[in-house]
Order: structure tokens, then sequence, then C-alpha cells
């Protein structure tokens, strides 16, 4: 049985902006920012948000630099993706990349996605991916942790039946955490039935710069799939 605290509705407590930005990155998030950030309020039609049809919406939960989710983009024009970043100079980073190569299957979301998850309407995502979340790891700041019953069951009011939920990292400690509640979870189900499966990238894998990192310092990394039940 798991036993999350939650002060507020809030879940992320991280950095907001680094180093200055240079002028592009600013003209970036002054004029391009706002042209792709999702509306206030709630959001009743996902799909109707991008300038092409799409087959369905996904969801990437902070991003950084956007590497993945870049790669997702490309390899899936027909498929609209969100992406939520609220550090800003990952935010640039990404935004530059994607008005230079002329990718328009995206909206995106500085702000906080526990806040977003609860405007988005009922199963309207198809798949939400949360990739080397900030672990939190000293025994005091784990209420912070992304991951919590609260969050989970945002997800999946969000996720269509059957829509698929990934969660990796290279801190074993948070990998417990969040399997531990996925297990409990009335929701979802793991997936994942034998060690290869969940110590095996995903389909089409790109790594990241948070997992190159983790490999440099010898840390191996867990990718755990759920996926919403139907009822």
């Amino acid at each position: 049985m798991t036993n999350d605290v939650d002060q507020d509705e809030r879940a992320f407590f991280g950095r907001r902006k680094g180093k200055a930005l240079r002028d592009g990155q600013s003209h970036l998030i002054e004029h391009t920012l706002p042209r792709l950030r999702l509306p206030e309020g709630e959001i009743a039609d996902l799909e109707a948000l991008f300038p092409q049809p799409v087959e369905a919406v996904r969801l990437e939960i902070g991003f950084g630099g956007g590497e993945h989710l870049l790669m997702r983009m490309r390899e899936s024009p027909q498929i609209g993706f969100i992406g939520v970043e609220p550090f800003i100079n990952g935010m640039a980073k990404f935004l530059a990349v994607a008005e230079r190569e002329g990718l328009t299957n995206i909206r995106v979301w500085d702000g906080d996605a526990a806040l977003l998850l609860p405007r988005l309407a009922a199963g309207s995502l198809d798949a939400i991916d949360l990739l080397y979340p900030d672990p939190w790891p000293k025994r005091r700041q784990r209420k912070r942790r992304f991951v919590s019953e609260r969050t989970l069951g945002l997800f999946a009011r969000a996720l269509r039946p059957g829509g698929r939920f990934r969660f990796a990292s290279d801190i074993d400690d948070y990998v417990g955490w969040t399997l531990s509640r996925l297990l409990a979870s009335p929701d979802f189900d793991w997936t994942d039935e034998r060690p290869s499966d969940w110590r095996t990238p995903y389909p089409g894998w790109i790594r990241t710069r948070y997992e190159a990192k983790a490999v440099r310092e010898g840390r191996i990394s867990s990718y755990l799939t759920a996926l919403r039940r139907a009822s």
C-alpha cells in the first residue's frame, strides 16, 4: 500500500531558468512559444490544435533538450505531440530545432504538467512518456516526485483505454517507487514480463543526454511500460 502526501496540486519543483538566453533563443521564447503553447482553460479537442490532421496525440512530460521528442516527431508525422518542459532553456533549445526543421506536429506547455492534465478531455491521449524525471533522492524530498497515486490517476483519466504509459529512469529507488504505485493502481497493467523487458530500451530509442550521463557514471537504466486498463 502506498501513501503519497501531496501538499498541493503541483508536481513540478525544479528550476525554470538557467543561464541567460541568447538573442535567437529569446526571440523563440517571445514569438514561437506563444504560437505553439496550448490554450488556457479546458481543452476539449486536442487533435484540432494541430495544423494538419493527426491520428492520435501523445504527451511527453519534461522533455529536457528535446532529443527524444524530436526523434518521435520526425518518425511519426501523422501523430500530434504535446511537449511539456517548464525549464525555459530546454524549451528554447527544442524550439530552435523544431523551427529549423519545419516540424509542425507539436504543441507545447511550459508550465506544470500536473496542472495541465486535468484540463485535457478524458481519453484524449494515446500515450504518455515520462523519461528521466528528477528523482528527488533525499527522503524528505520524495513527496516532490512527479509519480504519485494522484498523478497516475490523472494519467489514467487522460489516456484512452489501452493507452500507453512509459517511465524511464537510472535511479533504482525511483523505478521501484513508480512500479509499486503502478502495481497498486486500479487503472494500469504493467506489461513487462522478464528483466530483459525493462532493461531493454524502447524500440527506436535515442539516448538522451541524461542517459549518457548515467552510463558514464555506471548506472543501469530501466524502461517500464504500462497500459491503461479498458475498465
